[in-house]
């Protein structure tokens, strides 16, 4: 059998691609947004990754006996580092020009993963859930689909020899299992780790085995279906599946799960009963489709860059006249991708050295780059530093007021030692615990407070209860029951968001004024839990979350607030939602018996008055106080009876 060109599998690439363009656009028309379920235009690619491949390599097998590795990974690098090097370097001198430091570092360390193709994890562990409103500001986030990919054609052909050598009958029966086992995994990570189960192969697997089987049924058999009324009918099924897919499933959906088997399915019965008859099939192979199919992986990888550096720059909008302009931007750079550099690097008659002579070039470029912005901290454009000098607000550490972010702090040396030195001085100390925000307030503490021993255990992200590993909570009851005769008071502040319902979603994130969104009870509660343990160990105090004014504080922000002084624009995105979590968390500390303290109320927060003081920002980014802002809100803070003897 000789692997023949299916030019409709070029057409399902372009349907993919245009759905992924679509959804990471948020286009809108009259208010309602398009392609919801845009984001399984990744799982269409990774089922015909899966088949490709698998045809790819089983057909080799089966003709010869022999399977290349060497050829096999040669191939797989003419065909995806070329152009994913080009979109990198084309981005450098942008990020150079409008990243601030931070921000900076954090796209050179992603550049840096997404060449190990390991993008995926570095966005688990460091980004909010896919689709949230920051992940749009991360110019390479896409390449996570690549490190996933890419770890498949790693593992597959391994595991896939070593079945055809021994157990070539059981071949079908090992990708089942495997393709069960994974799903299985999806379904109940979809409900318990829901990012961790996006990112990561286990939990994608069965998505390209489903390929993978399609693949080696066709070669077994020696055809694909021949019925004319399968052929005419199912494939009709198989787009209505995904179609329905795209336009409702959503960011909320449980995914991917066991609801991703309706375009998996959908994309599956495109590719096994399609006949070049088919009705379907002319459609799929349109030279539109085909065309845009081509040219798709340049699509994708220059598509989520040049939306992220818009919405950076605060240029994005999500009119249908301006995404088309930009959409035809990206097209025009995938078109030139694909024929000066895709093409010629894919050509055979083409050494393999020169290629690698010519992306070893580019890598040491890259790498070099971004490990200067590193190494520099992000400081390499001096307006951009000296933006950024009004934002930040790096962890106060002096004496014997430090904080930690290790969730495995009781075993750290380091700082097991500081605190025996420091409690062997002052014998008492104040305890802080929480996510980020509880840093803000342990920065606060440390620059007012005449207490001289205060300690943080808090990181970003973790909210209670968390687990034993992920999250450091566990940890920190364990140590305040070993120091409970040594501890002042505890103070416990996490983000207040984590206590609405729907939080990072799309609709929370609508410029609406009233979106009002419900409390989250169970989140609530999980809070109190956690703090009636901490509270028994030791005089315990809620601090409650502030207004969060939601400006993404990027430079073209900065300058314009600085420069006019106009909030006006901005704010309807102050989250007032807060109020009712702020009531609420009073409400029930009052009836437990909680000391609580309201930010919100002390603190009295006006926008117009309160963001920019004295030509400094009282924010570092969205939601966290600024050096400046530790200072100004903090000095609010301790006017309560409660904080006001320890302040300086």
């Amino acid at each position: 059998m000789n692997l023949k060109y299916r030019p409709e599998i070029d057409g399902l690439r372009a349907l993919a691609v245009i759905s992924v363009i679509f959804y990471h656009a948020q286009l809108t028309i009259q208010g309602i947004e398009t392609f919801k379920g845009g984001f399984i235009g990744v799982d269409i690619f990774f089922v015909i990754s899966g088949y490709l491949i698998t045809l790819i390599i089983y057909q080799e097998l089966v003709s010869t006996g022999n399977f290349s590795f060497l050829y096999f990974y040669q191939r797989r690098i003419r065909r995806i580092l070329p152009a994913l090097l080009i979109v990198i370097i084309a981005s450098l001198p942008v990020a150079w020009i409008y990243l601030l430091p931070s921000s900076f570092i954090d796209f050179s360390k992603s550049i840096l993963y997404s060449l190990g193709f390991n993008s995926n994890l570095y966005f688990w562990n460091s980004a909010e859930r896919y689709g949230a409103e920051s992940t749009l500001l991360k110019p390479f986030l896409h390449t996570w689909s690549l490190s996933v990919e890419e770890k498949y054609y790693i593992i597959f052909p391994i595991i896939f020899l070593i079945t055809f050598k021994f157990f070539k009958k059981y071949i079908v029966y090992v990708l089942l299992l495997g393709f069960f086992i994974s799903l299985s995994l999806a379904q109940w990570g979809a409900y318990n780790y829901s990012s961790f189960n996006f990112y990561i192969l286990p939990t994608r697997g069965w998505e390209l085995i489903t390929g993978s089987l399609l693949a080696i049924l066709e070669i077994k058999e020696g055809k694909r279906s021949n019925n004319k009324f399968f052929n005419e009918v199912l494939p009709l099924i198989g787009i209505f599946l995904i179609f329905h897919s795209l336009f409702f499933f959503h960011d909320r959906l449980p995914h991917p799960s066991i609801f991703t088997l309706s375009p998996i399915i959908g994309v599956s019965l495109i590719i096994w009963f399609c006949s070049k008859e088919s009705f379907f099939t002319k459609i799929l192979s349109s030279k539109i489709f085909v065309g845009t199919g081509l040219i798709s992986y340049s699509l994708y990888l220059w598509h989520y860059p040049v939306f992220a550096f818009l919405r950076i720059n605060h240029e994005f909008q999500n009119s249908f006249f301006f995404i088309t302009l930009v959409c035809v931007l990206i097209v025009i750079l995938s078109i030139l991708t694909y024929f000066f550099v895709e093409k010629p690097c894919r050509n055979k008659n083409i050494e393999f050295k020169k290629i690698l002579l010519f992306l070893s070039f580019l890598l040491f470029i890259i790498i070099f780059f971004n490990m200067f912005v590193i190494q520099k901290k992000g400081n390499i454009n001096k307006k951009n530093q000296y933006l950024q000098s009004i934002l930040e607000s790096p962890i106060f550490d002096k004496e014997c007021k430090f904080s930690t972010e290790n969730n495995n702090f009781l075993s750290d040396k380091i700082f097991i030692n500081r605190f025996k030195i420091c409690k062997k001085k002052y014998e008492k100390f104040i305890l802080i615990v929480g996510d980020s925000h509880s840093i803000d307030l342990f920065n606060s503490f440390s620059k007012l407070s005449k207490y001289n021993f205060i300690i943080s255990i808090s990181k970003g992200g973790c909210r209670p209860p968390g687990s034993k590993t992920r999250c450091h909570y566990y940890n920190t009851i364990k140590f305040i029951e070993k120091n409970k005769d040594n501890i002042e008071m505890i103070i416990f502040n996490i983000k207040g968001s984590y206590m609405l319902t729907n939080v990072g979603s799309r609709e929370q994130q609508s410029e609406s004024l009233y979106r009002k969104l419900p409390l989250n009870i169970k989140q609530i509660e999980n809070i109190f839990d956690y703090t009636n343990k901490l509270n028994i160990l030791g005089k315990t105090i809620i601090i409650g979350p502030h207004l969060e004014p939601n400006i993404s504080l990027s430079r073209k922000t900065i300058i314009t607030i600085l420069e006019k002084n106009n909030f006006s624009k901005y704010m309807h995105l102050l989250n007032t939602d807060l109020i009712a979590v702020d009531k609420k968390l009073k409400e029930i500390s009052i009836k437990n018996g909680t000391e609580y303290i309201s930010k919100i109320e002390l603190i009295d927060f006006d926008l117009s008055k309160d963001f920019l003081v004295n030509n400094k920002i009282t924010f570092s980014d969205e939601d966290h106080w600024s050096s400046f802002g530790e200072i100004y809100f903090g000095k609010k803070l301790f006017s309560h009876p409660l904080l006001k003897e320890y302040l300086k």
